[in-house]
């Protein structure tokens, strides 16, 4: 991927080449910069809280991020819900309803609705993933024996066989499917799978962990499978109806949805979306959307995250007792030296003796940056922003520590509760 310095003007050069119009707000990506960046932020907090926009306002000031977002919850209620824009454009302003991309924290979509699936007597956690669902590897192959041994909780674990470092990550390997199926781009979720039967696995099933996009994209196509309704569809009806959440939907590579932010890279680099080659932002084409549906792919505003949070909080619409233990257990293997592990869709860092949890999940495409947060002491909050990239260098990652730096500054909790107000 080639590296640019993206000033307005040439982004929006870019993002016209890749077929993108006015975005959110009717902003047209690229507008000339015609005076320095100016802040505005959005939504309700309190006094107490001003640590939260100070870490906010910083952390976006010292990379140029123009929209970020944030949602703190304490002891069950939504108390502060933030839309920061840092921008000269004055048609780019962010609400605490905007849309982002969350990249991988929507594994925790995903998994969730395997779990209810299992929770309804639709199927096992502990089936093989191959009785559930057809793979076919592509004519001449053989699929791997092993996946006999690749149930559902190995596969939303991380420990399902598949290593991204040692035979790539197939989720943006579309021109090396393309060219081995003889297909053309823009590939389809079914294609990865074809390609995939046909590849042997990098270890054993259950011997190891290696994060995996693609054992995602697996289980949504079991998802789809096993309730007989498109992913998108099933999730919306069991997971986020009974939480009134409504805003969150699939996002797509270039069409932006209604109220979501634009993306910005400093990179660009040829196009999957077609045939072409052209030239186009990261974020806009460089890789599909399409093909990130149960791995990344769901967009959605911080305080749709912070209301899909407290779904984990105690059993209730969504969930039994049982089924958020078995979210939050301990895999057969991969517990780090430092205690944490990777759950079903959740990593999970036992603290206070065990009695209680941290949980959280980040998320990291071209133009996404994004952090859940769900803390043992009743304190949870999602961070989102619309770069993960620039020419600073500071790395993205430490929005956690500067967060909880932040709340440990808190003197006093206000008592209000702002769902009712966004649900």
């Amino acid at each position: 991927m080639q590296r640019i310095r993206t000033s307005r003007r040439t982004f929006g050069r870019l993002a016209g080449a890749a077929g993108l119009g006015a975005l959110s707000g009717g902003v047209l990506i690229g507008a000339p910069s015609v005076a320095a960046p100016t802040w505005r932020v959005t939504g309700r907090s309190a006094a107490s809280l001003q640590p939260f926009d100070d870490a906010m306002r910083n952390f976006m000031q010292a990379r140029d991020i123009s929209a970020g977002q944030l949602a703190v919850t304490y002891q069950g209620r939504l108390v502060m819900a933030r839309g920061y824009t840092y921008s000269d454009d004055p048609g780019l302003t962010v609400q605490p309803t905007s849309l982002f991309r969350l990249a991988s924290i929507s594994k925790s979509v995903t998994a969730a609705a395997v779990v209810a699936l299992a929770q309804d007597g639709k199927l096992s956690m502990n089936a093989p993933v191959t009785s559930l669902v057809d793979l076919v590897p592509p004519a001449g192959q053989q699929m791997d024996p092993r996946m006999s041994q690749v149930t559902m909780s190995r596969l939303l674990q991380h420990t399902g066989g598949w290593d991204r470092g040692l035979s790539g990550d197939p989720m943006f390997m579309d021109r090396t499917i393309s060219r081995a199926l003889g297909v053309s781009m823009e590939l389809h979720l079914d294609d990865v799978v074809r390609y995939m039967s046909g590849r042997p696995l990098d270890f054993a099933p259950g011997s190891r962990v290696a994060y995996s996009n693609y054992g995602y994209g697996l289980a949504r196509q079991v998802i789809e499978k096993v309730s007989g309704l498109p992913y998108a569809s099933y999730v919306q009806q069991r997971l986020f109806a009974p939480l009134g959440i409504t805003r969150m939907k699939v996002a797509w590579s270039i069409a932006p949805l209604t109220g979501e932010v634009p993306y910005r890279s400093q990179y660009t680099g040829s196009t999957v979306l077609n045939e072409t080659g052209d030239t186009v932002p990261a974020p806009y084409g460089t890789f599909s959307m399409r093909l990130q549906e149960g791995n990344g792919r769901w967009a959605a505003s911080a305080v749709d995250l912070a209301r899909w949070s407290s779904a984990f909080d105690a059993a209730g619409p969504v969930f039994t007792n049982s089924s958020l233990s078995r979210i939050f257990a301990q895999p057969e293997v991969g517990v780090n030296p430092s205690g944490w592990y990777y759950g079903l869709g959740w990593q999970v860092r036992p603290v206070s003796g065990g009695t209680g949890r941290n949980t959280w999940h980040t998320g990291s495409l071209p133009g996404t940056s994004t952090l859940l947060v769900r803390g043992s002491n009743g304190l949870s909050f999602a961070a989102l922003f619309n770069q993960r990239d620039d020419a600073s260098g500071l790395s993205y990652s430490t929005i956690d520590p500067d967060l909880w730096a932040a709340s440990r500054r808190v003197t006093s909790w206000p008592s209000h509760n702002l769902f009712p107000a966004y649900f």
